[in-house]
Protein backbone atom coordinates (compact mmCIF):
# COMPACT_ATOMS: atom_id res chain seq x y z
CA UNK A 1 0.00 0.00 0.00
CA UNK A 2 1.28 3.51 -0.70
CA UNK A 3 2.49 5.60 2.24
CA UNK A 4 -0.28 7.67 3.79
CA UNK A 5 -1.16 9.58 6.96
CA UNK A 6 -4.71 9.64 8.26
CA UNK A 7 -5.86 12.06 10.97
CA UNK A 8 -8.36 10.19 13.17
CA UNK A 9 -9.13 12.76 15.88
CA UNK A 10 -7.95 15.93 17.56
CA UNK A 11 -8.25 17.24 21.10
CA UNK A 12 -7.17 20.83 21.17
CA UNK A 13 -3.91 20.89 19.21
CA UNK A 14 -3.11 17.24 20.04
CA UNK A 15 -3.61 14.79 17.16
CA UNK A 16 -4.31 11.06 16.86
CA UNK A 17 -3.84 9.38 13.50
CA UNK A 18 -2.26 6.43 11.78
CA UNK A 19 0.46 6.00 9.18
CA UNK A 20 0.38 3.31 6.50
CA UNK A 21 3.58 1.85 4.99
CA UNK A 22 4.37 -1.23 2.93
CA UNK A 23 5.67 -2.82 6.15
CA UNK A 24 2.46 -2.25 8.08
CA UNK A 25 0.64 0.63 9.69
CA UNK A 26 1.04 2.16 13.12
CA UNK A 27 -0.98 4.58 15.26
CA UNK A 28 0.12 8.08 16.16
CA UNK A 29 1.27 9.67 18.34
CA UNK A 30 4.11 7.18 18.18
CA UNK A 31 7.44 6.66 19.93
CA UNK A 32 10.09 4.94 17.80
CA UNK A 33 12.69 2.83 19.64
CA UNK A 34 16.19 3.62 18.37
CA UNK A 35 18.04 0.74 16.73
CA UNK A 36 21.24 2.64 16.01
CA UNK A 37 23.30 -0.22 14.58
CA UNK A 38 20.48 -2.54 13.45
CA UNK A 39 19.71 -3.40 17.07
CA UNK A 40 17.82 -1.80 19.93
CA UNK A 41 20.53 -2.23 22.55
CA UNK A 42 19.84 -5.01 25.03
CA UNK A 43 16.37 -5.89 23.70
CA UNK A 44 15.48 -8.75 21.37
CA UNK A 45 13.12 -8.34 18.44
CA UNK A 46 10.56 -10.38 20.40
CA UNK A 47 11.01 -8.00 23.32
CA UNK A 48 10.41 -4.99 21.09
CA UNK A 49 7.27 -6.59 19.66
CA UNK A 50 6.01 -7.20 23.21
CA UNK A 51 6.19 -3.45 23.92
CA UNK A 52 3.72 -2.81 21.10
CA UNK A 53 6.20 -0.90 18.91
CA UNK A 54 5.49 -1.11 15.17
CA UNK A 55 8.25 1.16 13.85
CA UNK A 56 11.96 1.39 14.67
CA UNK A 57 14.65 3.93 13.86
CA UNK A 58 18.03 3.09 12.33
CA UNK A 59 21.04 5.38 12.07
CA UNK A 60 22.43 6.01 8.59
CA UNK A 61 25.85 7.19 9.75
CA UNK A 62 26.51 4.15 11.92
CA UNK A 63 25.09 1.70 9.39
CA UNK A 64 27.27 3.23 6.67
CA UNK A 65 30.36 2.81 8.85
CA UNK A 66 29.42 -0.76 9.84
CA UNK A 67 28.43 -3.03 8.10
CA UNK A 68 27.82 -0.75 5.10
CA UNK A 69 24.70 -0.18 2.96
CA UNK A 70 25.96 -2.56 0.27
CA UNK A 71 25.98 -5.53 2.64
CA UNK A 72 22.57 -4.62 4.05
CA UNK A 73 21.15 -4.37 0.54
CA UNK A 74 22.56 -7.80 -0.35
CA UNK A 75 20.92 -9.18 2.79
CA UNK A 76 17.54 -8.04 1.48
CA UNK A 77 17.37 -4.71 3.27
CA UNK A 78 17.47 -3.72 6.91
CA UNK A 79 14.15 -5.42 7.72
CA UNK A 80 15.48 -8.85 6.77
CA UNK A 81 18.98 -8.14 8.04
CA UNK A 82 17.75 -7.51 11.60
CA UNK A 83 14.65 -9.72 11.47
CA UNK A 84 12.10 -6.93 11.93
CA UNK A 85 8.80 -7.08 10.03
CA UNK A 86 7.48 -3.64 10.97
CA UNK A 87 8.24 -0.21 9.54
CA UNK A 88 11.68 1.43 9.76
CA UNK A 89 12.77 5.06 9.65
CA UNK A 90 16.42 6.00 9.08
CA UNK A 91 17.82 9.39 10.04
CA UNK A 92 20.14 11.15 7.63
CA UNK A 93 23.31 11.07 9.73
CA UNK A 94 23.30 14.86 9.97
CA UNK A 95 23.36 14.87 13.78
CA UNK A 96 26.25 12.41 13.93
CA UNK A 97 28.23 14.49 11.46
CA UNK A 98 27.47 17.57 13.59
CA UNK A 99 28.84 15.76 16.65
CA UNK A 100 32.07 14.93 14.78
CA UNK A 101 33.13 18.59 14.71
CA UNK A 102 36.82 17.84 15.22
CA UNK A 103 36.78 15.19 12.47
CA UNK A 104 34.79 16.91 9.71
CA UNK A 105 35.00 19.63 7.08
CA UNK A 106 31.77 21.25 5.93
CA UNK A 107 31.21 22.56 2.39
CA UNK A 108 28.30 23.46 0.14
CA UNK A 109 28.53 20.05 -1.54
CA UNK A 110 28.37 18.08 1.71
CA UNK A 111 30.55 16.99 4.60
CA UNK A 112 33.92 15.26 4.48
CA UNK A 113 34.74 13.42 7.71
CA UNK A 114 36.79 10.69 9.29
CA UNK A 115 35.09 7.62 10.70
CA UNK A 116 35.02 7.37 14.48
CA UNK A 117 35.62 3.62 13.99
CA UNK A 118 38.89 3.47 12.05
CA UNK A 119 39.71 7.02 10.94
CA UNK A 120 38.93 6.31 7.28
CA UNK A 121 37.91 9.27 5.14
CA UNK A 122 34.29 9.58 3.93
CA UNK A 123 32.09 12.10 2.15
CA UNK A 124 28.38 12.56 2.79
CA UNK A 125 26.46 14.51 0.15
CA UNK A 126 22.68 14.88 -0.19
CA UNK A 127 22.83 12.43 -3.08
CA UNK A 128 25.03 9.84 -1.38
CA UNK A 129 22.92 9.92 1.79
CA UNK A 130 19.73 9.34 -0.22
CA UNK A 131 21.35 6.46 -2.08
CA UNK A 132 22.66 4.92 1.14
CA UNK A 133 19.24 5.06 2.80
CA UNK A 134 17.61 3.64 -0.32
CA UNK A 135 20.01 0.68 -0.18
CA UNK A 136 19.43 0.23 3.54
CA UNK A 137 15.76 -0.01 2.63
CA UNK A 138 13.92 2.00 5.29
CA UNK A 139 10.28 2.87 4.71
CA UNK A 140 10.84 6.50 5.77
CA UNK A 141 14.16 8.20 5.05
CA UNK A 142 15.28 11.64 6.14
CA UNK A 143 16.74 14.44 4.06
CA UNK A 144 20.38 15.29 4.73
CA UNK A 145 20.43 18.37 6.95
CA UNK A 146 22.86 20.54 8.87
CA UNK A 147 22.52 22.46 12.11
CA UNK A 148 24.93 24.31 14.33
CA UNK A 149 23.42 23.62 17.76
CA UNK A 150 21.64 25.89 20.25
CA UNK A 151 22.54 28.58 21.13
CA UNK A 152 23.70 29.36 17.62
CA UNK A 153 25.05 32.67 16.22
CA UNK A 154 22.53 34.02 13.74
CA UNK A 155 24.86 33.87 10.70
CA UNK A 156 25.51 30.19 11.43
CA UNK A 157 21.78 29.53 11.82
CA UNK A 158 21.10 31.25 8.48
CA UNK A 159 23.79 29.10 6.85
CA UNK A 160 22.18 26.01 8.38
CA UNK A 161 18.78 26.88 6.90
CA UNK A 162 20.25 27.61 3.49
CA UNK A 163 22.27 24.38 3.37
CA UNK A 164 19.40 22.26 4.69
CA UNK A 165 17.02 23.62 2.05
CA UNK A 166 19.52 23.21 -0.79
CA UNK A 167 20.44 19.70 0.34
CA UNK A 168 16.77 18.72 0.69
CA UNK A 169 16.14 19.76 -2.90
CA UNK A 170 19.20 17.90 -4.18
CA UNK A 171 18.31 14.78 -2.22
CA UNK A 172 14.72 14.82 -3.47
CA UNK A 173 15.94 15.18 -7.03
CA UNK A 174 17.78 11.83 -6.84
CA UNK A 175 14.63 9.69 -7.02
CA UNK A 176 11.79 11.98 -5.97
CA UNK A 177 10.06 12.16 -2.60
CA UNK A 178 8.54 8.69 -3.16
CA UNK A 179 10.23 5.79 -4.92
CA UNK A 180 10.36 1.98 -5.07
CA UNK A 181 13.86 0.61 -5.33
CA UNK A 182 13.65 -2.58 -3.27
CA UNK A 183 10.15 -3.88 -3.89
CA UNK A 184 8.47 -1.58 -1.39
CA UNK A 185 7.78 2.13 -1.28
CA UNK A 186 10.23 4.48 0.40
CA UNK A 187 9.33 8.07 1.21
CA UNK A 188 11.46 11.07 2.14
CA UNK A 189 10.72 13.48 5.02
CA UNK A 190 12.09 17.03 4.96
CA UNK A 191 13.72 18.56 8.05
CA UNK A 192 13.15 22.08 9.39
CA UNK A 193 16.09 23.94 10.93
CA UNK A 194 16.54 27.52 12.16
CA UNK A 195 18.00 27.14 15.67
CA UNK A 196 16.30 29.42 18.21
CA UNK A 197 15.16 32.06 15.68
CA UNK A 198 11.44 32.10 14.94
CA UNK A 199 11.82 33.95 11.63
CA UNK A 200 14.46 31.44 10.45
CA UNK A 201 12.23 28.54 11.48
CA UNK A 202 9.45 30.12 9.40
CA UNK A 203 11.79 30.55 6.43
CA UNK A 204 12.91 26.94 6.74
CA UNK A 205 9.32 25.69 6.93
CA UNK A 206 8.37 27.64 3.81
CA UNK A 207 11.35 26.37 1.83
CA UNK A 208 11.03 22.72 2.94
CA UNK A 209 7.23 22.55 2.58
CA UNK A 210 7.54 23.97 -0.95
CA UNK A 211 9.36 20.73 -1.86
CA UNK A 212 6.18 18.76 -1.04
CA UNK A 213 7.56 15.92 1.08
CA UNK A 214 5.18 13.26 2.48
CA UNK A 215 6.15 14.28 6.03
CA UNK A 216 8.18 16.83 7.96
CA UNK A 217 10.55 16.78 10.92
CA UNK A 218 11.57 19.48 13.38
CA UNK A 219 15.33 19.20 13.81
CA UNK A 220 18.06 20.95 15.74
CA UNK A 221 16.57 20.40 19.22
CA UNK A 222 17.33 18.09 22.16
CA UNK A 223 20.96 19.25 22.25
CA UNK A 224 20.97 20.58 25.82
CA UNK A 225 18.88 23.71 25.40
CA UNK A 226 16.40 24.95 28.03
CA UNK A 227 13.22 22.83 28.12
CA UNK A 228 10.92 25.81 27.76
CA UNK A 229 12.84 26.98 24.69
CA UNK A 230 12.43 23.49 23.21
CA UNK A 231 8.69 23.63 23.79
CA UNK A 232 8.33 27.15 22.41
CA UNK A 233 10.23 26.28 19.22
CA UNK A 234 8.22 23.08 18.84
CA UNK A 235 4.91 24.90 19.30
CA UNK A 236 5.36 27.65 16.75
CA UNK A 237 7.15 25.42 14.22
CA UNK A 238 4.56 22.62 14.35
CA UNK A 239 1.78 25.16 13.88
CA UNK A 240 3.31 26.18 10.55
CA UNK A 241 3.53 22.63 9.16
CA UNK A 242 0.79 21.15 6.93
CA UNK A 243 -2.10 19.70 8.93
CA UNK A 244 -2.54 16.74 6.58
CA UNK A 245 1.03 15.41 6.91
CA UNK A 246 2.88 13.77 9.84
CA UNK A 247 5.09 15.88 12.10
CA UNK A 248 8.20 14.34 13.65
CA UNK A 249 10.12 15.88 16.57
CA UNK A 250 13.61 14.41 16.31
CA UNK A 251 15.57 13.12 19.32
CA UNK A 252 12.88 13.68 21.96
CA UNK A 253 12.87 12.76 24.85
CA UNK A 254 11.65 12.09 28.43
CA UNK A 255 8.06 11.01 29.15
CA UNK A 256 7.20 14.64 29.91
CA UNK A 257 8.84 15.72 26.64
CA UNK A 258 6.61 13.30 24.75
CA UNK A 259 3.44 14.50 26.45
CA UNK A 260 4.34 18.15 25.92
CA UNK A 261 5.21 17.42 22.29
CA UNK A 262 1.84 15.78 21.68
CA UNK A 263 0.20 18.81 23.28
CA UNK A 264 1.88 20.93 20.60
CA UNK A 265 0.71 18.85 17.65
CA UNK A 266 3.60 16.37 17.20
CA UNK A 267 2.90 12.88 15.82
CA UNK A 268 6.29 11.08 15.93
CA UNK A 269 9.16 10.89 18.43
CA UNK A 270 12.43 9.00 18.93
CA UNK A 271 15.11 8.94 21.61
CA UNK A 272 17.86 6.67 22.96
CA UNK A 273 16.87 7.55 26.54
CA UNK A 274 14.79 4.43 27.38
CA UNK A 275 17.58 1.97 26.62
CA UNK A 276 20.51 4.23 27.59
CA UNK A 277 19.01 4.83 31.03
CA UNK A 278 17.82 1.24 31.34
CA UNK A 279 21.34 -0.09 30.86
CA UNK A 280 22.53 1.91 33.87
CA UNK A 281 19.61 1.01 36.12
CA UNK A 282 17.31 4.02 35.82
CA UNK A 283 13.72 3.24 34.90
CA UNK A 284 10.75 5.46 34.12
CA UNK A 285 7.36 5.07 35.78
CA UNK A 286 4.16 7.08 36.14
CA UNK A 287 5.63 8.35 39.42
CA UNK A 288 8.88 9.55 37.89
CA UNK A 289 12.25 7.85 37.65
CA UNK A 290 13.53 5.03 39.86
CA UNK A 291 17.25 4.42 40.36
CA UNK A 292 17.36 0.68 40.96
CA UNK A 293 20.83 0.65 42.52
CA UNK A 294 19.65 2.77 45.46
CA UNK A 295 19.69 0.85 48.74
CA UNK A 296 16.07 1.82 49.39
CA UNK A 297 15.02 -0.92 46.91
CA UNK A 298 16.96 -3.74 48.61
CA UNK A 299 13.78 -5.22 50.13
CA UNK A 300 11.18 -3.48 48.02
CA UNK A 301 8.92 -6.27 46.80
CA UNK A 302 6.64 -4.07 44.71
CA UNK A 303 6.66 -3.83 40.91
CA UNK A 304 8.34 -0.92 39.12
CA UNK A 305 4.94 0.34 37.95
CA UNK A 306 1.75 -1.50 38.90
CA UNK A 307 -0.04 -0.28 35.75
CA UNK A 308 2.67 -1.52 33.39
CA UNK A 309 2.22 -4.80 31.54
CA UNK A 310 5.88 -5.57 30.77
CA UNK A 311 7.68 -8.69 32.04
CA UNK A 312 9.76 -6.69 34.52
CA UNK A 313 6.58 -5.40 36.18
CA UNK A 314 4.29 -8.42 35.96
CA UNK A 315 6.86 -11.04 37.01
CA UNK A 316 9.58 -9.30 39.05
CA UNK A 317 10.03 -6.89 41.95
CA UNK A 318 12.23 -3.86 42.47
CA UNK A 319 14.29 -5.88 44.94
CA UNK A 320 15.01 -8.57 42.34
CA UNK A 321 15.87 -6.05 39.63
CA UNK A 322 18.21 -4.24 42.03
CA UNK A 323 19.86 -7.59 42.82
CA UNK A 324 20.51 -8.16 39.10
CA UNK A 325 22.26 -4.80 38.77
CA UNK A 326 24.28 -5.18 41.96
CA UNK A 327 25.56 -8.60 40.86
CA UNK A 328 26.34 -7.48 37.31
CA UNK A 329 23.83 -9.85 35.70
CA UNK A 330 23.08 -8.85 32.10
CA UNK A 331 19.39 -9.64 32.62
CA UNK A 332 19.08 -6.48 34.72
CA UNK A 333 19.85 -4.00 31.91
CA UNK A 334 17.77 -6.08 29.50
CA UNK A 335 14.66 -6.05 31.68
CA UNK A 336 15.07 -2.38 32.60
CA UNK A 337 15.49 -1.39 28.95
CA UNK A 338 12.46 -3.37 27.86
CA UNK A 339 10.40 -1.87 30.68
CA UNK A 340 11.37 1.66 29.66
CA UNK A 341 10.41 0.99 26.04
CA UNK A 342 7.11 -0.53 27.15
CA UNK A 343 6.42 2.46 29.38
CA UNK A 344 7.15 4.95 26.60
CA UNK A 345 4.72 3.02 24.37
CA UNK A 346 2.18 3.12 27.21
CA UNK A 347 2.48 6.91 27.37
CA UNK A 348 1.72 7.10 23.65
CA UNK A 349 -1.18 4.64 23.95
CA UNK A 350 -2.73 6.61 26.81
CA UNK A 351 -2.24 9.94 25.02
CA UNK A 352 -3.91 8.56 21.89
CA UNK A 353 -6.84 7.20 23.89
CA UNK A 354 -7.30 10.58 25.58
CA UNK A 355 -7.25 12.37 22.21
CA UNK A 356 -9.78 9.95 20.72
CA UNK A 357 -12.07 10.67 23.69
CA UNK A 358 -11.39 14.45 23.43
CA UNK A 359 -10.01 14.47 26.96
CA UNK A 360 -6.33 15.08 26.31
CA UNK A 361 -6.04 18.28 28.39
CA UNK A 362 -7.32 16.57 31.55
CA UNK A 363 -5.20 13.46 30.96
CA UNK A 364 -2.09 15.57 30.33
CA UNK A 365 -2.60 17.58 33.54
CA UNK A 366 -3.04 14.43 35.62
CA UNK A 367 -0.04 12.67 34.04
CA UNK A 368 2.29 15.65 34.45
CA UNK A 369 1.17 16.28 38.04
CA UNK A 370 1.73 12.66 39.11
CA UNK A 371 5.07 12.37 37.31
CA UNK A 372 6.41 15.64 38.70
CA UNK A 373 5.28 14.83 42.25
CA UNK A 374 7.16 11.54 41.99
CA UNK A 375 10.28 13.30 40.70
CA UNK A 376 10.10 15.85 43.53
CA UNK A 377 9.81 13.08 46.13
CA UNK A 378 12.74 11.19 44.57
CA UNK A 379 14.98 14.26 44.63
CA UNK A 380 13.98 15.03 48.23
CA UNK A 381 14.75 11.46 49.34
CA UNK A 382 18.13 11.61 47.60
CA UNK A 383 19.00 14.89 49.32
CA UNK A 384 17.96 13.45 52.71
CA UNK A 385 20.23 10.43 52.19
CA UNK A 386 23.14 12.67 51.22
CA UNK A 387 22.67 14.74 54.38
CA UNK A 388 22.63 11.62 56.53
CA UNK A 389 25.80 10.34 54.87
CA UNK A 390 27.61 13.65 55.39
Amino acid sequence: MPFSFHLDATSGVARAGHIVTDHGEFPTPVFMPVGTQATVKGVTIEGIIDTGARILLGNTYHLCMRPGPELIERAGGLHKFMGWDGAILTDSGGYQVFSLASLRRLGDDGVRFRSHVDGSLHMFTPESVMNAQARIGADIIMSFDYFGGIPCPRPDAEHSVALTSAWARRGRDVSGARFNRNGWEQVVFGIVQGAEYEDLRRRSVEEIVALDFPGYAIGGLAVGEDKQLTRDITEYTAAMLPREKPRYLMGMGTPLDLVEGVARGIDMFDCVLPTRNGRTGTVFTRDGRIVLKNAAHTEDYTPLDAACGCTACTRHTRAYLRHLFMTGEMLGPMLASQHNLYFFQDVMREARRAIMEDGFAAWRAAFVDRYERGETARIRDHEDRQRRIS
